[in-house]
């Protein structure tokens, strides 16, 4: 259509919804799915927070608020960046948007140029290289394989950074691999970064919380303080609270990114949702918990998905150190024929079989910009995981033929 700008053609919907939805589709058509694609907890949204938000109703607190968020709910945040990352930030130095991805979208919109390169780790969230690519810059995707356990080395940084680098991308735990960075893992990289004043780092730290075994979470500006000034620390309340329906994101930053930010927002939605942000006070402030039986059910279901998963034929899946994500490599399934006699060229063309064969909605790899693999949420109940994982057994077991890449 004429009247469609053309930055429009520069993106695509984003693939993990859209097959959230069309397993949606075929549930509500009578078929027997599992979905397997949405990233978000099964748990619900913890009494405590929802009271406050009652509250917040029941008090009057229905109006308009500041563009980037509650001196409450800010002074929360504050509390929360000294509690658990050592991370100091003025009440001007915090913003709050409509979710974590409101908070990438105004980041990059406030800063890119034509021309601005954004370095991004593959596999990545599918969102951050389209939001590069609407905010005018240029994306710049750097291969973590499953050999480096999909985790940015020092010496592929090193090599991507060009004058034109203006942002790299980092996110620990990772979506969609569940990698997660160590202390020493993190300082080697951003000894590097140390090197290139003129690279900003934006930190995802949004699985923060969901970490398992002895993994310790750690973020690019606690690391490294001298790199505090150019580092944007992301988080929200949606994974680690189970509120990805309250769209609640928010970050810390130099001063004149979040006053940018905030100018973008104030032309945009405005403020997130009053009630919305009074829940978040209470989710940072209050009781946590509920974290711990959550984690410990997340960790159970992660093990039988990994353990189910490497006794399928042709998959190889790593066990990974946090989220709620296993991205196994499909390349053992790649050259096989289905039953009806269709190659699988592609993970796209293998997750399509597990949907149309067994009924389990997964997303293909190249989505995330790392083939030949698949993302498996494991945000769901046990007996679902279990059956799904049969189902893919049963999928893996009927192929036939000579894999063409080795596994």
């Amino acid at each position: 259509m004429p009247f469609i700008a053309d930055r429009l053609s520069r993106i695509k919907p984003s693939p993990t919804i859209a097959v959230t939805n069309k397993a949606k589709e075929l549930k509500d058509a009578g078929k027997d799915v599992i979905g397997l694609g949405a990233g978000e907890p099964d748990f619900d949204t913890p009494d405590h927070i929802k009271s406050a938000a009652k509250h917040a109703m029941d008090k009057g607190d229905t109006k308009y608020t500041a563009v980037d968020g509650t001196v409450a709910l800010k002074k929360a945040i504050q509390a929360k960046f000294k509690r658990d990352n050592n991370l100091s930030y003025e009440l001007n130095q915090i913003s709050v948007g409509t979710g974590g991805k409101q908070i990438l979208y105004n980041a990059l919109m406030a800063t890119l140029n034509p021309g601005d390169e954004v370095l991004i780790p593959a596999p990545y969230w599918v969102s951050y290289p389209d939001m590069t690519l609407l905010a005018e810059g240029t994306p710049v995707a750097i291969e973590c394989t499953q050999e480096d356990n999909f985790k940015l080395t020092p010496e592929n940084l090193e090599a991507a950074i060009t004058p034109k680098t203006k942002w790299i991308i980092f996110n620990s735990p990772s979506n969609p691999t569940g990698a997660g960075y160590s202390w020493d893992e993190l300082k080697a990289l951003t000894d590097v970064l140390l090197k290139y004043p003129h690279v900003y780092i934006m930190t995802d730290d949004m699985y923060e919380h969901l970490v398992y075994d002895d993994f310790k979470f750690c973020t690019p500006a606690e690391v490294e303080p001298k790199l505090y000034d150019r580092t944007l620390t992301i988080n929200g309340v949606s994974k680690a609270y189970s509120m990805t329906g309250w769209r609640i994101g928010y970050c810390g930053g130099p001063v004149d990114l979040i006053k940018a930010m905030s100018k973008i927002q104030s032309q945009s939605t405005s403020n997130p949702c009053s009630i919305s942000q009074a829940a978040a006070v209470e989710a940072l402030n209050g009781d946590h918990s509920f974290m711990a039986p959550w984690l410990a059910a997340f960790s159970e279901r992660r093990d039988l998905v990994v353990n189910a998963l490497n006794a399928c034929e042709g998959l190889s899946c790593p066990n990974p150190e946090g989220a709620f994500y296993v991205y196994p490599s499909c390349a053992g399934c790649i050259g096989k024929q289905t039953p009806d006699g269709k190659t699988i060229k592609t993970d796209e063309d293998f997750v399509t079989y597990l949907l149309e064969h067994v009924g389990v909605a997964c997303v293909q790899g190249a989505a995330f910009g790392l083939s030949p693999h698949f993302r498996i949420s494991y945000a769901t109940s046990k007996d679902n995981l279990i059956e799904a994982c049969k189902r893919i057994e049963k999928a893996c077991s009927e192929l036939s033929g000579e894999a063409s890449i080795a596994a």
